[in-house]
């Protein structure tokens, strides 16, 4: 990944009106708005927490268990308030609860049912993303595999809502082509983009400069709806940066 994810990306104050950060910390009961909400942040933070729980040498379906119990007790307590208290971080917040609940679990030898009833996450579509991950069995510690887990499954929800974006325009192709230069490892020049679709290389320049813009915003966007206020977005997202470089 090159530095389109970095400068100055204007003023996103709006996007603290209503986050899924936002409407969760204010789900106590239930509501179309936060069932959406919940199930976005479940699904931002399973893969990245299951991968912390695996590290630390829980098989696949004990990681599976702890996992959605984990969830299942942050929302039957109420814990997420603590983070709207304290101004928190919601990444670095659930890791430290992970692991204090790890350590309850441990102790009591807690027998966890999947998320006491409520399917939090469809299990097959993270089991079968288990399966064709390979950190589990590299050097990574249980806290790299986190930070890399959540970096890259934020950047993937970036990228989903660019492609989406583009698919409405019925610009899937030219989406397609462009996404390649975002990342330092795109081996295509802009003349060769430019020559298969049949555009100038001014026009593909012009084309990818409002893509990177786009990219920026949308990035930017998805960590402000994962910190409690304004100010921390801009360390977020040089953490964020930071993680994928590592």
């Amino acid at each position: 990944m090159n530095a389109a994810s970095q400068g100055n990306i204007g003023n996103c104050g709006a996007a603290f009106v209503t986050t899924h950060w936002s409407v969760v910390l204010t789900a106590q009961g239930h509501s179309p708005a936060a069932d959406a909400a919940l199930e976005k942040l479940c699904r931002t933070y399973w893969w990245p927490l299951y991968g912390f729980v695996r590290r630390n040498g829980y098989k696949p379906e004990e990681a599976q268990d702890l996992t959605q119990g984990f969830f299942a007790m942050l929302l039957e307590r109420h814990d997420l308030d603590v983070v709207r208290r304290e101004k928190g971080r919601l990444r670095s917040y659930l890791l430290v609860s992970l692991k204090n609940f790890l350590v309850k679990a441990k102790r009591r030898e807690m027998a966890l049912k999947r998320g006491e009833g409520r399917a939090l996450v469809p299990l097959d579509e993270l089991v079968t993303r288990e399966r064709a991950a390979l950190e589990p069995a590299d050097n990574l510690t249980a806290d790299k595999i986190y930070e890399r887990r959540w970096a890259l499954t934020l950047l993937e929800q970036v990228l989903k809502r660019l492609e989406s974006e583009y698919q409405g325009a019925g610009n899937t192709t030219l989406f397609e082509q462009l996404k390649e230069l975002l990342s330092d490892e795109g081996r295509r020049s802009q003349a060769e983009i430019a020559h298969e679709l049949g555009m100038t290389e001014n026009a593909v320049k012009q084309a990818f400069h409002r893509l990177r813009k786009r990219y920026r915003e949308l990035m930017r966007d998805e960590i402000a709806q994962t910190v409690a206020v304004p100010g921390d977005v801009e360390d977020e997202l040089r953490h964020f940066i930071s993680v994928l470089r590592a």
